[in-house]
């Protein structure tokens, strides 16, 4: 898969599983980040995305501090899937 589709696939999960009915899944750039300031997500998402991963894309993240890397932001999260895709 392209990248910038799997962007654009990966922006609308977003939005879906951890129904975001405010934001639509263009608003979401590729660096904004997913917690804090940028899309103010909190450790409860954080978990959902998780989950996000293992059911789209069949990848597990099974270190924690991986992912503390991983769910940055969208370009992270679809850097990590590109690695990770058998």
């Amino acid at each position: 898969m392209e990248k910038e589709q799997l962007k654009a696939e990966l922006k609308q999960h977003i939005v879906t599983y951890l129904n975001l009915l405010d934001t639509k899944p263009e608003e979401i750039s590729d660096d904004m980040s997913l917690f804090g300031d940028g899309l103010g997500l909190d450790s409860i998402d954080s978990l959902e995305l998780i989950v996000l991963l293992e059911r789209e894309y069949k990848i597990k993240i099974k270190d924690p501090k991986d992912g503390r890397k991983v769910l940055v932001n969208v370009n992270s999260m679809v850097d990590f899937i590109l690695e990770n895709q058998k």
